[in-house]
């Protein structure tokens, strides 16, 4: 099994000046600890209250930045945004960022997008914010823009809702990002990874949530002739390693969970991983106790 570590806050004590200083020493420790991938979320807007996040007022960085600056503070560890919207951005703009993302990190990155859902963000920005089938339509767009571009084809795209008429894309990236389409939707969006995805990303509520989308996922791939195998399992879950929440006994546990429902590589969401011996856990217990 891969561990990934997304960081979900930015509210480091005596932000804003310690961000920069914080992100570096995050990065650079997930790398020495073993992590495969650092991902984080493609929000304008910190998530709700009821999220234990702290709401709109707690500080959120844009991804596409915030990545770049993360590649050039690591070298070996994957990149990626934990996931994109498709309605934040154009298209043709979100896959110029992706692949410009990928080439100054030299080849160690994640195209990872979805339909989005965090209305107050977009509407608070000025961003138009769709109905729900729409984005879902536009998120196809997207996969399939993201398929030509990335392989060069400046063909002319006709898609619901999105038109480009000359999709250049140059440079190309160092290596294709890998394609992750995020979210459990059992009709449309495990469909859409069947048919565009590298990767699937499932968030884990509850036990067994894992098992049982897998299985719609491969009927999807079954129904296309296509492979499950081909496609990367991934999950999402949450890690509280502070005193009184979480052991590491307890989070390898539920590692081995993900692992025993299907899961190849689990990123695990630590709201506070600026405490770097959270992350030194995770390289001596955790880790390889799972690898």
């Amino acid at each position: 099994m891969r561990v990934g570590l997304q960081l979900p806050s930015f509210s480091f004590p005596g932000q804003p000046a310690t961000i920069r200083p914080t992100l570096t020493a995050i990065a650079q420790a997930a790398e020495a600890n073993g992590f495969a991938s650092l991902w984080v979320m493609d929000h304008l807007f910190q998530l709700p209250e009821d999220t234990g996040l702290g709401g709109a007022g707690e500080p959120m960085l844009e991804a596409y930045t915030t990545l770049g600056f993360l590649a050039h503070a690591t070298e070996r560890i994957e990149l990626g945004p934990m996931v994109a919207s498709a309605v934040l951005r154009s298209p043709g703009l979100l896959v110029k960022a992706a692949t410009t993302l990928d080439v100054l990190a030299g080849g160690r990155t994640w195209f990872a997008v979805g339909a989005g859902w965090y209305e107050r963000e977009a509407r608070g920005l000025g961003t138009p914010w769709p109905a729900r089938r729409e984005r879902f339509e536009q998120l196809e767009d997207t996969l399939r823009v993201a398929h030509a571009m990335f392989a060069g084809d400046a063909t002319p795209i006709e898609g619901r809702h999105h038109h480009l008429a000359e999709p250049i894309n140059r440079p190309l990236p160092v290596r294709r990002p890998r394609i992750m389409v995020g979210g459990g939707g059992e009709r449309t969006t495990l469909r859409l990874v069947a048919e565009y995805a590298d990767a699937c990303n499932i968030l884990v509520p509850d036990p067994g949530e894992s098992r049982r989308k897998l299985e719609v996922l491969a009927r999807h791939c079954a129904a296309i002739d296509r492979d499950l195998a081909e496609i990367e399992t991934t999950s999402l879950i949450e890690a509280d390693l502070r005193p009184g929440r979480q052991s590491p006994a307890d989070v390898v546990a539920t590692l081995r969970a993900q692992a025993d429902e299907g899961i190849e590589h689990v990123i695990v969401n630590l709201p506070d991983a600026h405490v770097l011996e959270r992350l030194d856990v995770f390289g001596r217990e955790i880790i390889p106790a799972v690898a």
